[in-house]
């Protein structure tokens, strides 16, 4: 990926991020949620945003539908905090990797106890 993209998948990243957490006041906004990655394409007209929600799987739909319904703002805001020519169209994608590695960090937790209590009682 050639440096600018990542510049700006960083930058686009930052900015969303903040734009989330302190300027968004819809209501279905409740939870966690965090910009985990963004991804633009070459010619910045798409990129897709992954966000994680930790929330129940309802919750998570209603936070990405508020997201959806913000993305109009959330461009325009961009336009004049950016100093860029394009500012892409998001696909906002729900990441669950995070989710996905605290339930493998709580079956290792649960491997390794298991094993501290076979060994234990071996001895």
């Amino acid at each position: 990926m050639p440096r600018r993209t990542d510049r700006v998948n960083g930058l686009l990243k930052k900015e969303l991020s903040d734009l989330v957490t302190r300027h968004l006041k819809d209501p279905r906004l409740g939870g966690l949620v965090t910009i985990t990655e963004v991804n633009c394409a070459p010619d910045l007209s798409y990129a897709r945003v992954y966000v994680s929600v930790m929330a129940e799987k309802e919750e998570q739909i209603r936070v990405l539908e508020g997201l959806e319904s913000a993305l109009g703002f959330i461009r325009f805001q961009l336009r004049t905090r950016l100093a860029i020519r394009r500012i892409p169209q998001f696909r906002l994608i729900l990441d669950s990797s995070l989710e996905q590695g605290d339930g493998l960090l709580t079956l290792m937790d649960h491997v390794a106890s298991e094993s501290f209590a076979s060994t234990k009682d071996c001895i």
